[in-house]
Order: structure tokens, then sequence, then C-alpha cells
């Protein structure tokens, strides 16, 4: 199955003809992380240029990511989808132009289509081209974060660089202008288990705290009592509700137990150790650890836990904002939730690692914008035995 990739692309022109820019990026479909953007001006050109370098640019990104994917190209631009879907003739040489370069950047896909959204949806897009104008305008390269995930952008040939060229460049979002009191998500991993003590799966298999664990659910109980928590939101798997209970009679608060947040299900790999799944399973596991769409045998992809996970998130931010709210839950789902607020590609996933019993905190404004203040936070649990 054909990994999916949305390519969100606009362009601008301010003047029609005038200074203009384009903006794309990719996400993930299954999970909307952003894994690569690009925003480069392109001097004097009209909007439908512009628009259509965009969509170019945006296919390009898609195709260094995976070649072979199922790309959906969203714009603004009822024009340049139209024209590219073949509804609409396209009349004008250089136009004709642009869809072509659109269309080889496109030619390996396993399948494209191009979607018309309003332009409030495709505010991302829009902001990136913007950016590229700014720049060229203040005679500055496009401002970038090196976000983790960002597509480093193609070099362009030494004869042919300009300083619009010059000023192509991936932006992140960890320094975008953010407005309002955020939602604080504390995320809190269970204590200890005798599956996590040998370092053995531990999926949806209901298994008990050791007594260390315990001891780690009571110090992080002492730590986040004082945290200004209005919200406890625990999986129902008894490890993760025997870490919630001791901060939830701390802080006063009842938790609510969301099936989503549940771990996953590692199938026929629960209780093996790496070491020992791979000596059975060699193959899959090398499939497992290279795609986060293969599943171990009965089990469940970190994709598909990906997209439950964001969903058991989204419910959360739709309450009022502003408040403190903790999850307590275990390593893949809380991996998953830092990786997306990051805006990294859920590969990243393998590059973490999180400590029982530790603390990380993800502020999230309206908007969808996401700061990760902190990650594997582990300082109460010094005093743990």
């Amino acid at each position: 199955m054909s990994r999916r990739l949305v390519v969100e692309a606009d362009g601008g022109s301010r003047g029609n003809p005038g200074p203009a820019g384009y903006g794309a990026l990719v996400r993930d479909a299954a999970t909307g992380a952003v894994l690569a953007e690009v925003a480069e001006p392109i001097g004097t050109a009209s909007n439908n240029v512009a628009e259509y370098r965009g969509l170019a640019a945006g296919l390009a990104a898609a195709a260094r990511i995976d070649p072979g994917a199922d790309v959906e190209a969203r714009m603004d631009s009822k024009l340049v989808v139209e024209q590219m879907s073949g509804r609409w003739k396209i009349k004008h040489p250089d136009m004709r132009a642009m869809a072509e370069e659109a269309r080889a950047a496109a030619a390996g896909f396993a399948r494209v289509r191009y979607t018309w959204v309003p332009r409030a949806d495709n505010a991302a897009a829009d902001a990136l081209a913007n950016e590229a104008m700014d720049a060229a305008a203040e005679g500055r390269p496009v401002r970038l974060d090196g976000a983790p995930g960002a597509e480093a952008p193609r070099a362009a040939p030494a004869a042919a660089a300009t300083p619009a060229a010059a000023a192509t460049a991936e932006r992140g979002t960890g320094w975008l202008p953010v407005g309002g009191t955020p939602t604080r998500l504390v995320l809190l991993r269970h204590g200890e288990t005798p599956l996590s003590a040998e370092r053995r799966f531990a999926g949806t298999g209901d298994i008990e705290l050791t007594p260390a664990g315990h001891a780690q659910a009571k110090a992080a109980a002492a730590r986040l009592a004082g945290a200004g928590i209005d919200t406890v939101v625990s999986s129902p798997l008894r490890r993760a509700r025997d870490t919630a209970g001791p901060v939830a009679d701390a802080l006063g608060i009842a938790p609510v137990f969301d099936d989503r947040l549940r771990e996953t299900d590692f199938g026929s790999w629960e209780g093996l150790t790496l070491a020992e799944a791979q000596e059975r399973d060699t193959d899959g596991v090398l499939r497992w650890r290279a795609d986060p769409a293969a599943a171990p045998p009965g089990g469940e992809s970190f994709a598909a836990v990906a997209e439950r996970t964001a969903a058991a998130r989204d419910a959360v931010l739709a309450g009022p904002q502003g408040r403190t709210v903790l999850l307590v839950g275990h390593v893949t789902p809380i991996k998953i939730l830092l990786q997306q607020a990051l805006g990294a590609p859920i590969e990243a996933l393998y590059r973490m690692h999180l400590d029982v019993g530790c603390v990380n905190e993800i502020d999230c404004y309206s908007g969808g914008h996401m700061v990760v203040r902190s990650l594997n936070d582990t300082g109460h649990l010094r005093s743990a035995p």
C-alpha cells in the first residue's frame, strides 16, 4: 500500500505581474505531521505562474520523500486545480510549460489528484508564499528554523544562482508568532512494570506496576500536585490507571479514561524482547523498524496508533483554551504527541527515548501551533527507588 502524502501549495504576486513568490508544504496524510516546507521568491511574475511554481515545488518535495506515494495536492487556485485535473484547457504557452513542469514532478507517484480548497484552508502555504515575498522585498533570506524533519531544498546550479534563489528556504514552526494562552498538555508515562524492566514489548496487556513503578507514580504525584492541572485523562490500561491514581488523588480530580491513549498492540511479539522477536520473525521486525505503516503479526502499526492518538489530543484541545491537562499513558502515544508537536516525520519515533515515569510538556495554541517545553524530564524520580 502506497504511503499517502498531502501537498499544500500557493503562490502570489504583488502587482500581478509583480514581485512574486511561492510556498508549499508536504504532510503525512495519516498524522497531519509536516514533513517538508519550501518557500522561494521568483522575481517578477503573475499570480498564476507563482501558483504553478508552488505546486511544482511541493510535488518535487513530496517525490523526494517518497517517489511512489499516493498524493493529494491541495490549492486555493481553481484555475490550477481544474487545469491540472484535465477539465480545463490550458491556452497560454507559459501556463502549459508550468503545467508540464508540475506533471514531470508528479510522474512517478502511484496516484496524484488535485483538490480545490478555500483560501482559509490553505493558510500554511499562503504564509510561506508571503514569507518568500517579504524576504525578497527586505533583501534577506527566507527565515528558517531548521525544524526536525524539514527537508533541505535542492541547490541551484552555481551558474544560475541569483539573490532570489539564494533565499530559498525551509521553515519550521518554532519561532512563528502565536497569540493567546495555550492549553498545556502534561504527558506522564506510566511507572515501571515487569516487562519494561526487562525491555520487553508491552502492548495492550493489562500489566501491573512493580513496587518501583508505584514509587515512581507517587513521586510524579508529588511533582505535579502544584502544577495547576485542571483535568486528568488516562489510558484505561492498568499500569496507566495505577500511575494516574496517585496524581489524581493529590489533585482532588477524578480521572477520565480514553481508550485511544492505550499502548500499541504488539500482536504476537507481546512479552518478547526485540532480540527474541527478531530471532522468530527477522523479516517482520526489519519491516517494522523501517516503515511506521508496518505492523507486528496480529498487531497495530505506529501509523494507526498515530491517528487515534491525535484524535484523543484533538478531543482535549476542543475544550476551553488555557487549561492544563494531564495525559497519562504509554511510551508510543507520548512519543507520537511529541513528534507531531515538533512537526517531525513519524520516523522520529525511532530516535526518541522516554524513561518510565517521565514528564513531558507541550503548549498547544489556537490554530494548531505547538511548542514542546520539556521532554523526558525525570528529575522527580531521583528520590524514588
